[in-house]
């Protein structure tokens, strides 16, 4: 697999396959999963020799063998019906070998693990546009084929119906030909059925487009977000990001909806109007000459109507970020009994979007009314217009005629009609594409999963020189910072409110990398590291951390891969968790709620320290993890810090310096510049800032010795 890998020019991380640990032979399954986890598209499959002897020209494909072993299929040759393979083991440009038929048999069962980038005729990594997305209505090929083939016959079925009735009326009526009815009448009961049959099949297959255009956007949508950097979620508010996302579902229903269907509705076009010029020219310039007004007077008022469309985005937006916020902020909505404000602005939001809502439907309303009577006259027009030349015809065919042309007018007026609103309904989805590429067009975290160094962590940190500031200021957060951490070291971060002690834990996460200088992690610059093979050897534990729905053993595992309840007892054990989690009634399976009410908020913390645990990182950051807990809280956690840094370097950032006290180091930052780095009882002495800060936190300490040392030794 690494082998393949490589050859696509992606490095997979060994340490990420779980199969390998239990000591069984992976499956293609685990071996697809590995390679998925990597960045890659994978699939296992089971395949036969006629298969095998169609990958002449593609990559290297993984064969597993009956007895455990496996092989990468290089080639092959249809010809001499033979592939060629190498061994996994055999050293990098050795020569295949040539394997027929038979021999392969006795030891492959069809087992095989495709592998490529996680590339496709509509990239990843491509920007969201209108042309993306016919892109990937583009990849349905075959089944679009099917539909345009059954849609060109239905198509040929609708002119039957109206000849029959032509021909009825000229021929049945006028001259009393039974057996003319009851051959009619047959090829009636055929068509219908065959119409009928076919129609359902159409059906079926632009859901199954519909289903399969839906899942791909989901995927698409979900991966992106994903992937967008943090600091894009801390400017937006979660509404607003949720509303522009939710435009995705309106472009959905307009390609599987109203696009597919309009120009499948051409196909019908195509094969109608003919025959209408071929019943009556005059009728059907008639019909077209209508169709032509309508798109005009569509095409008048687009501007206006986009212009006023954006009003109501704008307007909808607003709203909808009232609301998220609201709903994401409800605890201190409530504590601070801020309903009739929060209400207040919420009228006014909704006070907006009603307007301009209103506005736009008064405004599209006006092509509606102007619309309306050419419609009617383009089928009751016809029919007057008609019915004049019926009478006027000396022939007598003209009824007949009169009465096909108006059933095909009717088939042919509403996909007429529907084109022209398309381009109104473009205009809209155009608007709805604009609003989720504004999240979705941002610019991503990182390439792929794949990219960067994945060297293995041993816990050595060195800042040189560094300098980074906030996109939108102009001051520094940090200013040419340069310190060391040594591996194995635990490492406290001091300083007063703004001074940039987060920035320092956001940098390490590889949140933010547009820094000048350098941070190297085991000689290696952060920017050259994957950043999943950084993030996962790190544990990070915020001042305020999100337990997710589910249990208590869900939680400490968080999803990962191979991990049991004895992992999870573990981490709880080293965190100090385990103790409340035992009291529970229902242990590790207790159900946490939204938002974690049944817990405390100590619990709470201790068991975000246990997840940051559960997957034995070589970098511990604790990111003022305990400024918010009790005492009690607290001094647990703090009891357990020597135990959880044992073996790996722990950082703990903190405005409280008693907690930092049993630190090999401590860095002293104010105003974003390093002031000093030494161990506790150093700084006390040579550091201004840190000895101001640890009298302002132990007044009270200082005040009890000085009363204990003015009392007389006798009195005591």
């Amino acid at each position: 697999m690494i082998k393949v890998a490589r050859y696509h020019g992606v490095e997979l991380d060994p340490n990420e396959f779980r199969a390998a640990s239990t000591g069984t032979v992976p499956t293609a399954a685990d071996l697809s999963q590995w390679a998925q986890s990597g960045g890659m598209w994978s699939r296992a499959i089971r395949v036969r020799w006629s298969h095998l002897l169609r990958f002449e020209q593609t990559g290297p494909v993984v064969l597993l063998f009956s007895d455990g072993r496996a092989a990468l299929l290089t080639g092959a040759s249809a010809e001499r019906n033979l592939i060629f393979l190498t061994s996994v083991d055999a050293p990098d440009g050795a020569e295949a070998i040539a394997i027929d038929e038979l021999r392969l048999s006795r030891v492959w069962t069809g087992e095989a693990v495709l592998l490529r980038p996680e590339r496709s005729f509509v990239a990843a990594d491509a920007p969201f546009t209108f042309r993306w997305l016919m892109d990937l209505v583009r990849l349905e090929t075959r089944p679009l084929r099917d539909i345009g083939i059954a849609s060109f016959t239905l198509s040929i079925l609708t002119i039957l119906p109206p000849l029959i009735v032509m021909t009825v009326v000229n021929k049945v009526l006028q001259f009393n030909s039974i057996s003319t009815l009851a051959l009619l009448s047959a090829v009636i009961v055929v068509v219908f059925a065959y119409e009928t049959l076919l129609g359902h099949a159409r059906r079926m297959i632009i859901n199954v487009v519909g289903a399969r255009l839906d899942t791909k956007l989901n995927l698409h949508v979900f991966g992106r977000l994903l992937r967008l950097p943090l600091d894009y979620f801390e400017r937006h508010p979660a509404g607003e990001t949720l509303y522009h996302l939710a435009q995705v579902y309106r472009i959905r229903e307009f390609l599987t909806g109203k696009l597919l269907s309009t120009f499948l509705d051409l196909m019908t076009l195509c094969v109608l109007i003919p025959v209408m010029f071929y019943i009556n020219a005059t009728l059907a310039w008639m019909v077209l000459g209508c169709a032509v007004l309508i798109m005009l007077i569509i095409l008048a008022f687009l501007a206006p109507l986009r212009i006023s469309y954006q009003r109501v985005v704008d307007a909808e937006t607003w709203k909808s970020a009232a609301l998220g916020e609201t709903v994401v902020g409800i605890k201190t909505v409530k504590a601070l009994g801020l309903e009739p404000q929060r209400k207040a602005l919420w009228d006014e939001r909704v006070a907006d979007a009603g307007k301009a809502r209103l506005a736009f439907g008064q405004l599209a309303n006006w092509p509606q009314t102007l619309v309306t009577p050419i419609e009617r006259a383009m089928v009751l027009g016809t029919m007057l217009i008609g019915a004049y030349l019926a009478m006027n015809d000396s022939t007598g065919y003209m009824v007949g005629s009169l009465f096909a042309f108006m059933m095909i007018a009717q088939r042919v007026a509403q996909p007429l009609v529907g084109l022209a609103r398309l381009v109104e309904d473009y205009e809209e989805v155009g608007a709805a594409i604009g609003e989720a590429a504004s999240v979705l067009n941002r610019p991503l975290e990182s390439s792929s999963n794949s990219v960067g160094l994945r060297p293995k962590l041993v816990g050595e940190i060195k800042f040189s020189d560094l300098t980074f500031t906030y996109m939108g200021t102009k001051t520094p957060a940090l200013d040419r910072v340069s310190f060391d951490i040594p591996s194995g070291s635990m490492f406290g971060i001091v300083g007063r409110s703004g001074s940039g002690k987060s920035t320092i834990a956001r940098l390490l996460q590889g949140i933010n990398r547009d820094y000048s200088g350098f941070l190297k992690l085991d000689g290696v610059d952060l920017k050259e590291i994957n950043l999943r093979h950084l993030r996962q050897g790190l544990g990070v534990v915020l001042q305020d951390n999100f337990l997710f729905r589910g249990s208590i053993r869900d939680n400490i595992i968080a999803g990962r891969q191979g991990l049991t309840l004895s992992d999870a007892m573990r981490a709880a054990h080293l965190a100090g968790a385990a103790e409340f989690i035992e009291r529970m009634p229902n242990g590790y399976d207790t159900y946490i709620e939204e938002g974690s009410p049944n817990l405390s908020g100590g619990q709470r913390q201790r068991l975000a320290i246990a997840r940051a645990l559960i997957h034995n990182p070589t970098i511990l950051i604790l990111d003022e993890a305990t400024s918010a807990l009790d005492p009690e809280s607290e001094a647990v956690v703090s009891d357990n810090l020597m135990r959880i840094a044992s073996g790996r370097t722990m950082i703990i950032v903190s405005h409280r310096l008693a907690s930092l006290t049993e630190c090999d180091q401590i860095l002293v930052v104010d105003q974003g510049k390093v002031l000093d780095v030494a161990p506790h009882s150093v700084l006390l002495e040579r550091c201004g800032v840190y000895r101001q800060l640890w009298l302002q936190q132990n007044r009270h300490l200082e005040g009890r010795r000085g009363r204990l040392a003015a009392v007389p030794p006798g009195m005591m």
